[in-house]
C-alpha cells in the first residue's frame, strides 16, 4: 500500500513511537484530571454548604442547656440535624436572634419532643429532601460540567486542534458543492485567468487522467491583482465549476494575540479539507500571514505571525491526499512584493495568475452581468458606458451600476438611462454634488476659466482624449469642478508626444488663470501633483530624457496599491539634480505650450467659461462649439484687417 494515500491520523497510529507518546500523554492527562476533579468536587460541596447555611454549629449538650433555659425559638427537626434560632446572649444586641445547627446522636433523643412542648417552643419537622433532585444538583450536574472540560482537554492532549473553548479551531466557512451557485458565467473580463484555471478544474474532476503519466496535482494557486478585480469571486466560481467543497477564510483570521493559536487553526483547516476532499481551500489576503520574515527586526522569537506562516509552509509540504480526492489551495493578494519567498517557491504555490483591471470587452461583459437585475432603458448603450469607465475595476463597475439604479429610483424613473450612469460615474470618481457649498462670484469665475482651460487644451492637442462633460459644481471629495474625458479606446503603450499632451492638459487650468487673470490660485494643486509625477516617471522610469538617456533611475514600485517607494540610495547627487532639472523642463515647456494655445483661442476660452457660469454643467459639444465661434471670430477679424489694408493701398 502506498503510504502517501493514508490519512494523517492513520499514519500516526502506524508509527509506534508517535503512538506511544500520544498514549502516554493521554494517560498522564487522565490521571491528573481525575484527581483534580475529585478535589474540586469536594471543595465545591464544602464551600456550598458553608456559604449557603450561614448558621453557627453548637454541641448537642449546649443545645439542651439553652432549651432548658428557654433561649431557643423556631426549631426545625430534620433527619440529620436540628436547626433553629437562639436568643442573642448580649442584651439589646442586633440581630436579636442567631441561627444555629446542632447534630444529635444517631439514635436520636426520644424526650426532645416532650421537652419542647413543656418549654412552649414552636417546632416543626423538615420535609425529607427529594433524592432525585439532590442527586442531580449535588452530583450529576458538577460531574457533567467536569466531564465536558475533560473531553476538551482530552482532545487537546490527543493532538486535536480545537483547544479549550475552540480557540484553535479554524474559522473557515465551508460551502457545500450544492450550495455554490457562482460559475464562470458570473465572472466577466477575466478570460485569461479562467483559461489558466480550467486546468485546475480538470485536476479536480479527473485527477487519475494526469496521474497516469506520473504528473502531480498542483498544490497552490496564487491570484494576484489590484483590489476589486474579482479574485474572491473567481475562486468561488472555480469551485462552482468543479462542483467541489469550498473553504473560504482570510489571512487575518489566523492571527491572534496568543502564540500558537494561528498554527493550530492552520492545522485544523487542512484537516477539515482532507476530510471533505475533493475541495478548494481559499485564503483571502494571504499577505496578512505570509509577509517576508527577513529584512525587518522583530521583538521576540516566538512571533505569532511567523509561527503561523511556518505551520502553513509545513502543511503545504506535507499536504498529501488521496489521488482520487485532491485538494487545491487558492490564495489572493494585492501585495505580492511583501510575500515570503518560501511561500512562492515551486512545490507550494505552483501557479501564479495575474488579474488586472478589465479592458473594453471585459467591461462590457461585467456591465452586462451587473445589469441583469437592473431595468435599463431601451436606448441604454452598454458599449458606450464601458468606454466611459476606462481604468475601472469590476467592483467600481458594480458600484457605478448600483448608483445609477439608486439615482433613477430617487427620481422615480421607470428605467435607468445612460445619463443616470454618467452621473453615477461622477459620484464614484468625484463624490456627490455639494450645491450647498456657496462660492463667491470671483471664485466661480476662476473655476469656470480653470475647467475651460483643461477642456480647450484637451481638444487642441493632437493626442488629447475627447471631453464628455465639464462642471463647476463642487463635489464632496474636495473638487470645486471637473473636466471628464472619455477615451475612445484602451491604451497600453503611450508615446512621448502623447504623455506630453497629457501634461499640457493637466496644466491647462493653471494656464487659463494666467491668460485671463494674470494671477494664479490654489486650485491647480492636484493638477500640478499629477503632472509632476507623470513627468518624473517619464524621466526615471521610461527613459524619455535626452540628457539622461535610456536609463532607469526609479526604485521598487508597489504597483498594485497605486503607491510607489523610490530607492535613491545608489543615485549620485549630480544625477538627482539632473533629474529635477529635466522634470522641471518638461513641466515648464508644456505649461508654456498650454498658455500659447489658450492665447490663440482666447475668444473660445471666454465663450466656454461664460456658458459654464450660466449653466454650471455643459457637455463636450460645448467645447467644439466654443472653438468654432473662436475660428469664426478670427476669420472675421482677418477679413476686416484685409479689407482695411486693401483700402489703404488704393488710397
Amino acid at each position: 500500500m502506498d503510504e502517501s494515500n493514508l490519512s494523517p491520523r492513520k499514519r500516526n497510529n502506524d508509527d509506534p513511537k508517535k503512538h506511544q507518546e500520544q498514549s502516554g500523554r493521554q494517560f498522564r492527562f487522565g490521571i491528573g484530571y481525575l484527581i483534580t476533579s475529585l478535589l474540586a468536587l469536594w471543595l465545591i460541596q464544602l464551600l456550598t454548604t458553608v456559604l449557603f447555611s450561614g448558621a453557627t454549629e453548637i454541641p448537642y449538650n449546649e443545645f439542651k442547656k439553652k432549651l432548658a433555659a428557654g433561649q431557643l425559638v423556631n426549631i426545625t427537626i430534620g433527619a440529620r440535624s436540628i436547626d433553629g434560632k437562639m436568643k442573642n446572649p448580649t442584651p439589646n444586641a442586633f440581630p436579636p436572634t442567631v441561627p444555629f445547627t446542632a447534630f444529635p446522636a444517631p439514635a436520636g433523643d426520644p424526650k426532645l419532643i416532650e421537652e419542647l412542648q413543656n418549654a412552649n417552643i414552636p417546632y416543626r419537622f423538615e420535609r425529607p429532601p427529594n433524592p432525585i433532585g439532590e442527586f442531580l444538583l449535588g452530583y450529576l450536574l458538577p460531574m457533567v460540567m467536569l466531564g465536558g472540560f475533560w473531553y476538551m482537554g482530552y482532545r487537546r492532549a490527543a493532538g486535536g486542534a480545537g483547544g479549550i473553548f475552540g480557540v484553535g479551531r479554524s474559522k473557515a466557512i465551508e460551502v457545500k458543492p450544492e450550495d455554490i451557485s457562482v460559475t464562470y458565467k458570473d465572472v466577466g473580463g477575466a478570460d485569461e485567468a479562467i483559461a489558466e484555471l480550467q486546468e485546475i478544474i480538470q485536476f479536480l474532476k479527473a485527477p487519475e487522467q494526469f496521474a497516469q503519466l506520473g504528473g502531480h496535482i498542483p498544490k497552490g494557486v496564487l491570484l494576484v491583482g489590484p483590489p476589486g478585480t474579482g479574485k474572491t469571486l473567481l475562486a468561488k466560481a472555480t469551485a462552482g465549476e468543479a462542483k467541489v467543497a469550498f473553504f473560504e477564510t482570510s489571512g487575518s483570521e489566523f492571527v491572534e494575540m496568543f502564540v500558537g493559536v494561528g498554527a493550530a487553526r492552520v492545522r485544523d483547516l487542512f484537516e477539515q479539507a482532507r476530510r471533505a476532499a475533493p475541495a478548494i481551500v481559499f485564503i483571502d489576503e494571504i499577505d496578512a500571514i505570509g509577509q517576508s520574515r527577513g529584512g525587518v527586526m522583530r521583538l521576540g522569537s516566538n512571533d505569532e505571525r511567523e509561527q503561523t506562516l511556518n505551520q502553513l509552509l509545513a502543511e503545504i509540504d506535507g499536504f498529501k491526499t488521496d489521488a482520487s480526492a485532491p485538494v487545491i489551495i487558492m490564495a489572493a493578494t494585492n501585495r505580492p512584493e511583501v510575500l515570503d519567498p518560501a511561500l512562492l517557491r515551486a512545490g507550494r504555490f505552483d501557479r501564479q495568475i495575474a488579474i488586472g483591471n478589465p479592458d473594453l470587452i471585459g467591461r462590457v461583459e461585467i456591465l452586462r452581468i451587473h445589469s441583469k437585475r437592473v431595468k435599463l432603458a431601451a436606448d441604454f448603450d452598454i458599449e458606450r458606458a464601458a468606454r466611459m469607465t476606462a481604468g475601472f475595476s469590476g467592483a467600481d463597475l458594480a458600484n457605478a451600476m448600483n448608483e445609477a439604479a439608486l439615482l433613477a429610483a430617487r427620481h422615480k424613473a421607470v428605467a435607468v438611462t445612460l445619463n443616470d450612469f454618467e452621473v453615477a460615474i461622477e459620484r464614484v470618481v468625484a463624490g456627490s454634488e455639494k450645491k450647498s457649498r456657496v462660492m463667491n462670484e470671483q471664485e466661480r469665475k476662476t473655476v469656470a476659466y480653470h475647467e475651460s482651460g483643461h477642456a480647450l487644451v484637451a481638444e487642441l492637442v493632437p493626442h488629447g482624449e475627447p471631453v464628455s462633460k465639464i462642471s463647476i459644481v463642487p463635489h464632496s471629495r474636495g473638487a470645486l469642478g471637473y473636466t471628464m474625458q472619455m477615451p475612445t479606446e484602451d491604451r497600453y503603450l503611450l508615446t512621448i508626444d502623447e504623455l506630453k499632451d497629457r501634461i499640457a492638459v493637466m496644466l491647462g487650468g493653471r494656464a487659463a488663470e494666467i491668460v485671463e487673470f494674470q494671477i494664479i490660485s490654489t486650485g491647480a494643486s492636484d493638477d500640478i501633483m499629477r503632472a509632476t509625477e507623470l513627468a518624473r516617471r517619464m524621466v526615471v522610469e521610461y527613459g524619455m530624457s535626452e540628457k539622461l538617456g535610456s536609463v532607469r533611475y526609479a526604485g521598487q514600485q508597489l504597483q498594485y496599491l497605486g503607491t510607489s517607494v523610490e530607492d535613491n540610495s545608489q543615485i549620485s547627487p549630480e544625477t538627482r539634480q539632473a533629474i529635477d532639472e529635466e522634470v522641471q523642463r518638461l513641466i515648464t515647456e508644456q505649461y508654456q505650450r498650454a498658455q500659447a494655445l489658450l492665447k490663440d483661442h482666447r475668444e473660445g476660452l471666454k465663450t466656454l467659461a461664460q456658458q459654464l457660469l450660466a449653466q454650471e454643467t455643459v457637455s463636450g459639444n460645448a467645447v467644439k462649439e466654443a472653438l468654432a465661434k473662436n475660428s469664426a471670430s478670427e476669420a472675421i477679424a482677418t477679413s476686416k484687417h484685409g479689407e482695411e489694408s486693401r483700402k489703404a493701398v488704393e488710397v
